[in-house]
């Protein structure tokens, strides 16, 4: 019996050191296909260096909400959305925006359906706290998934926040980050295994790998990026920028 195996990543955004720390551990286990589920530029110092090698490396590459707006943000937009948009080369800010925004698979007789943020939009958040009726969604055909069988096994990404729940026989999954981790500060991935028949095995497996975090945060300030105060904190402590100020106020 052979099974395949396909790594998942996600959530990139512009930090090519934690890519390499992932890529180097997924060609140490001898897996060939990756699947990008997006957001690979913006908030992070190189987004250009990410999306180009994710282009190379990728077998499919999955848009996310940074990949669809960032390119579009006009010239009067924010400083920071600004400098992240023209750190991109043309050629990438129109290459995510071509990018699907869904990707269904078959292993082991499970249909899968991989996407970035929910079934409705790439823009629409699911949080790993989520009512039964936002559970039941991320199965559902849509607009955006197109028609065809539903899934029993969908992975998503967006939240930075790496978890898996079963329920009723479907199983949702969320496979974290690799640059910009909000639940650990270690980047994380997903491994996918399974066979062609119904009967092989299936196994969903996920993986924690660090890398030199302070390196990243010398990059992102030697290139005066915007932000580069928050992104340090988060890169360090994993916690979201929304939530430093509260954490650090004085009482």
């Amino acid at each position: 019996m052979s099974l395949e195996r396909i790594a998942l990543i996600s959530d990139v955004h512009g930090n090519p050191t934690a890519l390499e720390a992932v890529l180097a551990d997924i060609h140490r286990r001898g897996i060939a296909r990756i699947v990008n589920l997006g957001d690979t530029a913006g908030k992070g110092p190189r987004g250009e260096d990410a999306v180009r090698r994710c282009r190379d490396v990728c077998e499919v590459n999955v848009r996310g909400n940074w990949d669809d707006f960032l390119p579009t943000i006009p010239d009067d937009g924010p400083s920071e959305m600004l400098w992240w948009r023209d750190e991109l080369s043309a050629s990438s800010r129109a290459w995510l925006r071509s990018l699907p925004l869904s990707v269904d698979l078959v292993l082991s007789g499970h249909r899968i359906r991989l996407f970035h943020a929910s079934a409705q939009s790439p823009h629409v958040r699911v949080h790993f706290a989520h009512t039964p009726e936002q559970f039941s969604a991320m199965f559902e055909a849509t607009e955006m998934t197109g028609d065809g069988a539903l899934p029993d096994v969908v992975g998503y990404a967006d939240i930075h926040d790496a978890y898996i729940e079963s329920n009723d026989g479907r199983t949702l999954f969320n496979v974290g980050s690799v640059g910009n981790p909000l639940d650990t500060p270690v980047p994380s991935y997903v491994i996918l295994e399974g066979g062609q028949s119904a009967d092989d095995p299936f196994g969903i497996q996920f993986v924690r790998v660090p890398y030199d975090v302070e390196a990243e945060i010398a990059v992102a300030e030697s290139l005066d990026m915007p932000t580069a105060d928050v992104w340090a904190v988060e890169l360090r402590t994993a916690v979201y920028r929304g939530r430093q100020a509260s954490q650090t106020a004085t009482p």
